[in-house]
């Protein structure tokens, strides 16, 4: 129970049905939608869809998804994938010639086909309880009439704003700036793509006029899509992966996703005695710092494409964790874990919502960074995402850019399972950081005994680029300790991603919602 004298937030109770995700009217709507006959896959599609107006600097139907279900009356748990691919006629050799040696973030180089569109459509038709004519219409309402920028909305806006390129300009900023919290925002012309949408489904985002749109505003700026790309956009379905962490089930959507890097980041630091450990002392952050280094030197060397990617089981092999763990000094950080671990080897939104029947969906639903490439379609303003980052350049990689090819890609969604049944799903936004974000939250619920949004306020540290970023909710004495290590501190200038999660109570039933205070949003239930 959290000290009611000092601020903070209090976990949200609801017997019937329950959201959680990053803005209010995002998890309002979702709870309308429940109320109206929906199930959760309607409102988490309704509310995702409402949330790329809300919070267009992290989302939108430009971007990819991807998602776990949980269907009511069982415990199994269903992947989509809902990440689209690179055109046909990318090739990184191309690009290497051009003279990059990374993937140009910001050009239309780096825009994969949007998949969320696709996915959301499938998922609709396939578990759906409503249209999506009914699914749609609160997002096609606040596209149409504007909604207030909210205060975390309108921070990340100025500070990503330089990334807006031509059209994205007129779109996305009022009278040439950023708008202030309190604003109106409206995207009339999202509003008339998604009536289409809701009357003729997929097609009508990647078939005829819009997908010409997109591709002529791709193909100006320097862009190999075709039509022909945008028609092929197929979601996937699939079954997830998973690892133990003391009795407790880590579920995560299988490649491309990172989420093999959370199961070993998780793996790695079950060899260490964490309850031992002040939770919020600089020996925890250590230990979680020296674990990430190693399982994202993992992710950078392997994760791919499933087509393309060969070793999936040595990442969730217990003896590749126990083997990394080893290399770990308690005391002291690594400096290069690539070399470290060498034999071993040889911006977004989340969504989380369930219903009264206990189906349960994990979506998270991104543009990646701050206004995605920043080209947007010229006359309806669809942002398009720059997921094509994620690919390397490095001949032969597993994950170098080729057509046809999906990307690496850092957001996941996940579930926690405990005996047998699925007991939360959750998910951690912040790029890079969702993998680590993913293995700190079932810490901090494991060893710890945090409730869901105790252990989402957690303070949170992250090791990246060789910088260990260290948020202000750590004491300064804890920051010089980990300076005495070796790390590298850095307080970084936004706080480090974002979280929310419902616990379905085994003996009571009761839903139990955590919602980050890092976003705007909240945990909503009826």
């Amino acid at each position: 129970m959290r000290d009611f004298h000092s601020p903070g937030r209090s976990p949200v109770f609801s017997a019937n049905g329950m959201c959680a995700t990053s803005h209010p009217l995002a998890a309002k709507t979702a709870v309308s939608l429940l109320e109206q006959g929906g199930n959760a896959v309607d409102a988490a599609i309704g509310a995702a869809i409402l949330l790329g107006i809300a919070e267009p600097q992290m989302t939108g139907i430009g971007g990819d998804c991807f998602a776990l279900i949980k269907p009511a009356g069982s415990e199994d748990v269903i992947t989509l994938n809902g990440s689209g691919r690179a055109p046909s006629a990318l090739a990184a050799a191309d690009l290497r010639a051009q003279g990059h040696e990374t993937m140009p973030a910001h050009s239309a180089a780096s825009v994969t086909l949007p998949g969320a569109v696709d996915a959301f459509c499938r998922l609709s038709e396939r578990m759906g309880a409503l249209d999506l004519e009914q699914t749609l219409a609160p997002a096609i309402r606040y596209a149409e009439e504007g909604i207030p920028v909210a205060p975390r909305v309108a921070f990340d806006w100025a500070r990503d704003a330089e990334h807006l390129q031509g059209d994205a300009r007129a779109h996305y900023l009022i009278s040439g700036a950023p708008p202030s919290a309190g604003q109106m925002f409206s995207a009339p012309g999202q509003a008339a793509v998604l009536r289409r949408i809701a009357a003729q489904g997929r097609a009508a985002f990647y078939e005829g006029e819009i997908a010409a749109e997109m591709v002529s505003a791709l193909r100006a700026a320097g862009g190999v899509h075709t039509e022909d790309d945008f028609a092929q956009v197929e979601a996937t379905w699939g079954d997830p992966v998973s690892g133990m962490y003391k009795g407790t089930e880590l579920v995560e959507h299988p490649p491309n996703g990172q989420g093999l890097a959370a199961i070993l980041q998780a793996n790695i630091l079950s060899h260490f005695d964490l309850p031992g450990l002040d939770p919020f002392g600089a020996e925890r952050a250590h230990i979680e710092a020296e674990a990430a280094k190693l399982a994202y030197d993992a992710r950078n060397r392997f994760i791919a494409d499933p087509e393309f990617m060969a070793r999936a089981d040595h990442l969730l092999a217990p003896q590749t964790a126990a083997q990394l763990a080893d290399l770990i000094d308690p005391k002291r950080a690594m400096e290069n874990p690539f070399i470290v671990s060498e034999n071993v080897h040889k911006e977004t939104i989340y969504i989380t919502v369930v219903d009264r029947d206990r189906m349960a969906v994990s979506l998270i639903y991104s543009i990646f960074h701050g206004f995605g490439s920043g080209i947007a379609t010229p006359t309806h303003g669809i942002l398009l995402h720059n997921r094509g980052a994620g690919f390397t350049l490095t001949e032969g990689h597993p994950n170098e850019a080729l057509g046809g090819k999906r990307p690496m890609h850092t957001i996941i969604p996940a579930m926690l399972r405990q005996n047998g049944r699925v007991a939360m799903p959750f998910g951690v936004m912040g790029g890079a950081y969702q993998a680590n974000g993913h293995a700190r939250f079932l810490t901090n619920i494991v060893d710890y005994g945090l409730s869901p949004q105790s252990a989402i306020d957690a303070p949170r540290s992250f090791w990246d680029s060789g910088v260990l970023k260290v948020e202000r909710g750590y004491s300064d004495q804890v920051r010089a300790r980990l300076a005495d290590m070796g790390h590298a501190i850095q307080v970084p200038d936004t706080p480090i991603g974002g979280a929310q999660a419902i616990l379905i109570n085994p003996e009571t039933g009761v839903l139990e919602g955590g919602s980050d205070p890092r976003k705007d949003g909240c945990a909503l239930g009826y």
